[in-house]
Parts: structure tokens; sequence; C-alpha cells
């Protein structure tokens, strides 16, 4: 993996940035030390390291708005973030440049039930929305596995999905407006508590931008009356096949669950081992199926789910009876991936997408890829929306074991598009995959949505070496001003 070859003039200059970024934000607000900095230098991409020349943790608007101004002048480049568990290297810190870190702004500032939103500071934390809003019937939709730790900024900017998105949307479709700081300090502001915003779709932009564009400080999100009955359905079959086959024909009945996950056998071990949640062990490939509404049209529902299952081969079927039993019947869901680590030292967690048609067609060549490459891979994934998030497990002790595992997880996402995908359906590009940008975008694709960074940032000074492949100069682009040239990136270690 690539990054930015250091600027040395922004290296030799470190002292001086660290006393200027000091009088920004006393106190403890500057993180210097190498040892405190080492829990900064990766993400949930563990595999890749690099340690910042500092961190900074604002309190304020205006000291964002300041920091961005005065690595403006620097020529220091920034790095964003959340919670830190982005699972691309989206918050991987460059050698370079400082990590702007959001954990201090994670309050919630206003819940307007008449409107139907809640307005938060990025650090907020995904599941604190919900907890924020539950008492009075509410909840917020998007939900990560990871949601009890992510935080809302960093959903914003991955446009994270999570096991409702099927039915509820991704964080594109549930974030209504956004307060932003540019790069020149200026503070913006994007849609609000209505229901769309005005003019260009700017917000559309940023909701996914990967922290390139600007800094989010403050977000408007929709919330949701709670349903008035929601169960799920256990369904264990023979092959992962017939369970791919039963996805097809929930979906095409018009059947829209609020959520549809599936597991292969290795996922499904280790989730039981890890939270005994009461999954059949017996199984080759397992469906968590949940249905909410009216009561009566949910027992409806899962009556016609439970008769497709059995049409499709289901040699399993267990409808929850109770709110604890359905969320047991999640919890091993939300763990597989923590639950993964019992199988192997390392695993490597992949994020594409495709045309649900073709699941049967991927997990096949997954099967046959993991015999060539002689790595096992537990599959967990979005079955409805076709989000796969293929775990390839390895041991970095073992030399070459990772550059393996990389090459065999570029395979993956390469099929992903062969068959009609794309490259990420949540966890975004990152450092992971810009490297494959090239094979679904041509040269024109990526210059165009690299104008739109340099309108945004035109010294790309934010999170740099991150979702492009190649850097052009923004005259280049048709702009006037001149950035980094042409380049591609130096190595980076792995661990």
């Amino acid at each position: 993996m690539k990054m930015p070859a250091p600027d040395e003039a922004v290296l030799a200059r470190r002292d001086e940035l660290i006393v200027a970024l000091q009088a920004i934000v006393p106190g403890e607000g500057v993180i210097t030390d190498d040892m405190e900095l080492s829990v900064y230098e990766s993400d949930g991409l563990t595999a890749y390291r690099q340690r910042p020349m500092a961190a900074v943790l604002p309190e304020t608007v205006d000291q964002i708005s300041r920091i961005l101004q005065l690595c403006g002048e620097f020529g220091c480049k920034i790095v964003p973030r959340g919670a830190g568990t982005s699972l691309s290297g989206g918050a991987l810190p460059v050698a370079d440049g400082i990590v702007l870190g959001l954990g201090k702004f994670n309050r919630v500032l206003e819940i307007d039930y008449d409107n139907r939103c809640a307005v938060v500071q990025p650090g907020v934390t995904n599941l604190g929305i919900t907890n924020a809003v539950s008492s009075n019937g509410f909840y917020y939709a998007p939900d990560p596995s990871s949601q009890i730790a992510c935080s809302i900024g960093g959903n914003v900017a991955e446009n994270a999905g999570g096991v409702h998105c099927l039915k509820y949307g991704l964080t594109a479709n549930n974030v209504l407006g956004v307060e932003l700081v540019l790069m020149n300090g200026d503070v913006m502001r994007l849609g609000g508590k209505h229901l769309d915003a005005e003019g260009y779709d700017l917000l559309g932009i940023l909701t996914g931008s990967e922290g390139l564009l600007g800094i989010i400080t403050e977000v408007t999100v929709r919330i949701l009356k709670s349903p008035e009955t929601a169960r799920a359905l256990l369904i264990g079959f023979p092959t992962i096949e017939a369970a791919g086959e039963c996805v097809g024909s929930v979906i095409n009945a018009g059947i829209i669950p609020g959520g549809m996950e599936m597991m292969d056998r290795y996922a499904i071990e280790a989730a039981e081992a890890f939270c005994h949640a009461g999954y059949p062990l017996d199984v080759e490939a397992l469906l968590i199926v949940e249905l909410d509404g009216p009561e009566v049209e949910v027992d409806y529902l899962i009556a016609e789910v439970e008769r497709m299952a059995t049409e499709c081969g289901a040699v399993n079927v267990r409808a929850s009876t109770s709110e604890e039993e359905r969320m047991t019947f999640w919890a091993g869901r939300k763990a597989a991936f923590p639950a993964v680590g019992r199988l192997s030292p390392d695993y490597y967690c992949m994020d594409g997408t495709i045309p649900r048609y073709q699941l049967p067609v991927v997990l096949r060549r997954i099967a046959e890829l993991s015999e060539h490459y002689g790595l096992r891979v537990a599959n967990v994934f979005h079955a409805g929306d076709g989000n796969l998030h293929p775990l390839i497990l390895y041991d970095a002790n073992n030399p070459g074991e990772l550059e393996k595992t990389e090459e065999f997880g570029a395979e993956i996402l390469k099929l992903c598009v062969e068959v009609g995908g794309v490259l990420t359906g949540e966890h975004g590009v990152g450092v992971e995959k810009r490297d494959l940008m090239e094979t679904m975008f041509d040269e024109d694709d990526l210059k165009h949505q690299q104008r739109v960074k340099c309108a945004f940032d035109p010294d790309s000074i934010l999170n740099p070496g991150k979702m492009f492949p190649v850097l052009h100069r923004c005259a280049e682009l048709g702009r006037v001003h001149v950035h980094q040239g042409q380049h591609r990136f130096p190595d980076i270690p792995r661990f």
C-alpha cells in the first residue's frame, strides 16, 4: 500500500507548527508524544500504520476553522478522524500531517420530534442517536455492525449502511443537513430539517466523500418511529445457492424485509461460539430475515417467507416469539466480525456490492479463489442489497501472507465489478481500494471526480492519498491553482 511522499519542508517546520496549534487548542488538545501518537497510527484496517506529526483534538468550530487556515499556510496535510472504526484505511495518517480528532464533538444538540429529526455533533455514536430518542418510541435506522462505537461523522464520510439499509436506506437517505468547515476556514451549512436541500445536491457530494472535501461539525439526521411489531426468522440452508435463491424469491415477491442477512458455515460457527445465539450448526448458510410493521402484516409476511424458504430447500426455520429472542438472533450477526477472530490470528474484511442474482456465481468463485490462494474465507453479507463482506483469514506472522491476502482481496473486488457491481457498499475506498479505482472508472471519470476535490481543496491537504490512484495538477483539470503533480505513491509499512 502506498501513500504520498512526505514534504520535507513541512517536516522541518514541525516544532513551529505545533506551537501554533497549541495556541489554538491549549492544554492537552495537541498530542505530540510518540507513544501517545501510536493510538492514531491506524484505524480499523490495522494492516497499515503511519504515525502522524501530531494529533489535534479541537472542541469548537472556531478552533477547527483556525486549524484549517493554519495548516493551509504551512502546507500541512490533515486527516480527519472520528472513532477510528474505518475498515478501508480512511483515517490512515500521513507522516507530514496531523490527525484532526473529532471525539470531543460528542453532544446531541437538539431533538425535534415534530419534524422527526435530530441535530448532533459528528462524534456522537451511531447507537447514541437511537439511545437519545428511544424513550419516545423513535430510532435512527442505519445500523452498521460497529454502531456501538462508530461515530455519525464517520458514517457520513463513508456513507455507512447496516443490516436495516435494505428497507430504510444508507446514511445518504437519512441525513438531512450538515455543517462543515472548508479549507479556507469558512463555515458552510447544507440542507437542514427539511426533506430536500435547495440548489445543487452538495449534500449528496459530501455524504461519502471520505473526508476529502471538508470537516463536518454538525449533522441533522432523520429519526423514524419504531415499528409496531418486528419479528425475525432464522433460516438454515444446506447450500449457499439455496439461500441465495430464497433471497431472490422474497424480493421478487415484493416483500422488502427490514433486514436480510446471510452467513456461511465459518461465520455461523464463529458467531455461535462467541455469543450463543442459538444458530444451527448443521447448515452451510444461514439467513436472518426481519419483517416489521403492523402486527397482522408481520404475521402474514412471516408465514409467506417461511413458505418460500421451505420451497427453496430450507432445513431449519425458526421465528422469534419475543423481542428478546429477536435481538438474540441479531446479536450473533452484529458480533460476526469480532467473532471471526476466534478462527484466525488476523482477518481482512472486504466490502463489495453485486447484483443480487449474481450471489451464487460470486460465492462459488470466492470459494475457488480461496482454494487457489490457500486462505480460508468467512462470508458475512447484507444479502438483500448484495453488499458482500468476505473475511479473509490469514496470519500476519507468516512472511508473505498479508501480501497474498491483498491479492486475494483485489481479485474479489475485481470480480464484483466484472459481474456488474461496485468496489464498495459502505466501507469506502480509502487506501484499501484506491488502486483498484481504475478497474471501475476510466481516466476521464477520475479526472472529473478530482475536479470536485480541487474545487473544495485546491492544495490537496485534506486526507491525501485516499480514493484516487493518481493525483493530477489542478491546472491540468481546468483550474489555475497548482497542487501535487501527477504521481503515484511510495509504500507505507505493513504490519
